[in-house]
C-alpha cells in the first residue's frame, strides 16, 4: 500500500513461490485483491516464474504464464536458461501473451467470474481491448461458458487465441470453450 510513497516501482506480495502447481496458483490467485495498487510504474511482484524447472506441466506453466501477464507482473525467468527444451522457450517466449504483461496501460486483471475451480479473469488494456484468461483449476477438463455481461463487458466480434496463435471471430452474448485440467484458453478481444 505504501510502495508507491517511496519511490518504489514494484514490490514482492509474498513469500517465495515454489515449483509445484499448489504454491503457483495459491500465490497467483490470490493476488485478486492487490489491482487497486498495481498501475503504470507501480507494480504487485508474485515473485519469479518457475516456468521450465520441472514441476509442474506445460498446461499449468501456461496458466503461470498467463495468470502473472494478467497481473501486469515482473516476468523474471527462474530457470536455467542454458538449455531450455522447445515446449518451455515457446511458453516463455510467447510474444502475444508477453504484450498484455507489457501493455501500457499498466492495470493489474481481475477474477470477473469463477464457479468452483473455474475463473474468468479480465485485464483492461490500451486501445480499448481486453484480456479475458479462462482459468480451469481443477484436475479434470472443465467446459467454460463466458457471458460477456457476467464481466462487465460487450460481446467482442474478434479475438485473438494467445496460445494457439489464431485469430478468431465471435457472435452472441457468450462463448462456450473447453478449458484442459489445470488449464487456461487466453484472448485478447475487441
Amino acid at each position: 500500500k505504501w510502495g508507491p510513497e517511496v519511490a518504489g516501482n514494484l514490490w514482492r506480495t509474498t513469500g517465495d513461490i515454489r515449483d509445484t502447481w499448489a504454491s503457483m496458483s495459491g500465490i497467483g490467485f490470490k493476488q485478486n485483491d492487490l489491482a487497486q495498487w498495481a498501475r503504470p510504474g507501480h507494480f504487485n511482484d508474485p515473485d519469479m516464474l518457475e516456468i521450465g524447472n520441472g514441476g509442474m506441466s506445460d498446461d499449468e506453466y501456461r496458466v503461470h504464464m498467463s495468470l502473472w501477464s494478467m497481473l501486469a507482473a515482473p516476468l523474471l525467468a527462474g530457470n536455467d536458461l542454458r538449455d531450455v527444451p522447445p515446449a518451455i522457450l515457446a511458453i516463455l517466449t510467447n510474444g502475444d501473451v508477453i504484450a498484455i504483461d507489457q501493455d501500457k496501460a499498466g492495470m493489474q486483471g481481475h477474477r470477473a467470474w469463477q464457479s468452483g475451480d473455474q475463473e474468468i479473469w479480465v485485464r483492461e488494456l490500451a486501445l480499448r481491448d481486453h484480456a479475458v484468461a479462462v482459468f480451469n483449476r481443477a484436475a479434470a477438463p472443465a467446459s467454460v461458458t463466458v457471458r460477456w455481461a457476467d464481466l462487465g463487458m460487450k460481446p467482442p466480434s474478434h479475438a485473438r487465441d494467445l496460445w494457439e496463435h489464431k485469430d478468431q471471430t465471435f457472435e452472441g452474448l457468450e462463448k462456450t470453450v473447453s478449458v484442459p485440467a489445470h488449464g487456461v484458453v487466453m484472448w485478447r478481444v475487441h
